[in-house]
């Protein structure tokens, strides 16, 4: 291993260990790939070679390659394929990656593989992922910014969405989102008593809980309706700990937001079991996100903007379009473009001089 790719073999355990996958650098603890690696060497004498990291998630085989700099993501050759020479192999991440997959592939019997060409640090860097299985050719696939995806909860419906192509049962059609949307508020006035300046409040709340799932900061069956420490108390830590994650600054702007939210810890109904429910109504609404709307944006890279539909639609049934609360939601083809003509990356960093509260955000948070 190289002094100089130290930084980057740290940098991309963390992201494994986030999405909560184990591999193993520099082998593999499963006997059968570990045996044929004893025979991957890149400059194909059949001596042993090992990847950064190898393993097996369900039935694919995980395979990651790194580089410390951009300029060794890939190398592609005069028709502008994968350049599958022994020194392409050795220098540049994605190259690497294929190699070691297609060996494991044709030397095991595994039939799956996810290979990934990694290059540069924490700041800037390219993810690039791509399928074997074990014919000639490959897949290259959209880069990602985790393995979130690729985790053993994750990785079936990754594989049909994205490299069979086909829809899963958690696509969302507009007509659906229209009918989330109208059953959510519905909820909310039955089961709350939310005013509807109150209704986004709750349910954007929930939704940056959520996102703590992932990072082992928030489970929904641990919504209880505990009167000590409540189903809100538990929502707001989430809350807060996805605040600190995405690095909301200042802090006098932290706790405004935090404030805002702050519905959810003290109103007494929220958090009191209801009898028709069984459960809080809190838990139910969080049920009823999660499995609605969450788990069909999770995967979502594109702006095919689930999310903003179905918070738009929502609003229409919250006391209009939401500019009376604030809540502006710009179209999709406009943040697009915006974004094209800047040629904004996700670790650029914006000025939102229009903002009524002026802002500065990172890209890849916002």
């Amino acid at each position: 291993m190289a002094k100089k790719e130290i930084k980057t073999d740290l940098w991309v355990n963390e992201l494994l260990k986030e999405a909560g996958i184990k591999l193993t650098p520099q082998g593999c603890d499963i006997e059968e790939i570990n045996n044929a690696l004893k025979t991957a060497s890149k400059n194909g004498k059949g001596n042993v070679g090992f990847p950064e990291y190898c393993g097996v998630v369900k039935d694919f085989v995980i395979v990651i390659e790194d580089k410390a700099t951009m300029d060794k993501q890939e190398k592609l050759d005069e028709k502008g394929i994968l350049d599958l020479n022994t020194k392409s192999i050795q220098e540049y991440a994605l190259n690497g990656a294929y190699f070691y997959a297609k060996h494991i592939l044709k030397n095991t019997n595994y039939k799956k593989a996810i290979a990934f060409g990694i290059s540069g640090d924490e700041k800037r860097h390219i993810i690039q992922p791509i399928y074997l299985d074990g014919r000639e050719y490959f897949m290259k696939l959209s880069q990602v910014e985790s393995f979130i995806s690729f985790n053993i909860e994750n990785i079936d419906e990754y594989y049909i969405r994205e490299i069979l192509k086909e829809d899963t049962e958690d696509e969302k059609t507009t007509k659906e989102i229209i009918k989330d949307a109208e059953e959510l508020h519905e909820y909310l006035r039955n089961y709350g008593n939310l005013r509807d300046q109150e209704k986004p409040l709750v349910v954007s709340g929930i939704l940056l809980a959520l996102r703590e799932i992932e990072f082992g900061n928030f489970s929904i069956d641990s919504l209880k309706g505990d009167r000590t420490v409540t189903d809100g108390t538990k929502i707001m830590q989430a809350i807060e700990s996805n605040l600190i994650r995405t690095r909301v600054a200042p802090q006098s702007k932290k706790d405004k937001i935090i404030n805002q939210f702050k519905i959810i810890e003290d109103t007494p109904k929220l958090n009191e079991k209801d009898n028709t429910l069984g459960k809080t109504p809190l838990k139910y609404y969080t049920e009823f996100l999660y499995n609605k709307l969450y788990k069909s944006i999770r995967y979502k890279n594109s702006s095919e903007d689930y999310l903003g539909r179905f918070y738009g639609e929502f609003m229409s049934y919250s006391g209009g379009d939401g500019q009376s609360l604030g809540i502006i939601l710009t179209p999709k083809h406009i943040c697009d473009l915006f974004a094209d003509l800047a040629n904004l990356r996700p670790d650029d960093v914006v000025f939102d001089p229009c903002c009524r509260n002026r802002r500065i955000f990172n890209i890849s948070n916002a």
